[in-house]
């Protein structure tokens, strides 16, 4: 565990392709697993993680999220708002792809995500995410790990 520290792992669950390795680097660095997700995603809690469960209506799980993140928590989401939300009560956000999430950057991605969302009222739409590879998961879990050792020496320094 990351001694002197309340750190626990807050995952946006119903769309993360990486549960797998996330289960397997919280155990490994003794931090706890918080899995949110709605009822229409059922998931199956596991050894250091804990299952919520909420409504099916749109946003429920990130408006679950952001009422129970705390500071220092880590919160795995590909959800921009939710990024937002979470940077600006001092957690640590990363991407299902391993994108770490900065306060430097999170006006510029709700920007394009506003955009995005513009073009798509115009019926503009793109390809969607491309697919999730084993290398993909390698280097999310690569880049969970490395935060995680990075806020277990600062608790020790």
């Amino acid at each position: 565990m990351i001694e002197g520290s309340s750190c626990r792992i807050v995952v946006d669950g119903d769309a993360c392709p990486v549960k797998k390795e996330i289960a397997e680097t919280a155990r490994a660095f003794q931090v706890p697993v918080l899995l949110v997700s709605s009822y229409d995603h059922m998931q199956q809690a596991e050894e250091g993680v804990v299952t919520i469960q909420v409504d099916r209506s749109d946003q429920s799980a990130d408006l679950y999220i952001a009422n129970h993140i705390s500071k220092g928590d880590i919160v795995v989401t590909q959800d921009y708002g939710l990024a937002a939300l979470a940077l600006a009560k001092s957690c640590y956000v990363i991407s299902f792809r391993g994108r770490i999430f900065r306060n430097s950057d999170i006006d510029f991605m709700l920007d394009s995500r506003h955009h995005q969302a513009k073009a798509r009222r115009q019926g503009k739409y793109g390809k969607g995410p491309k697919k999730l590879l084993d290398e993909d998961r390698v280097f999310f879990q690569h880049k969970l790990t490395k935060l995680l050792r990075e806020l277990q020496e600062n608790v020790h320094s």
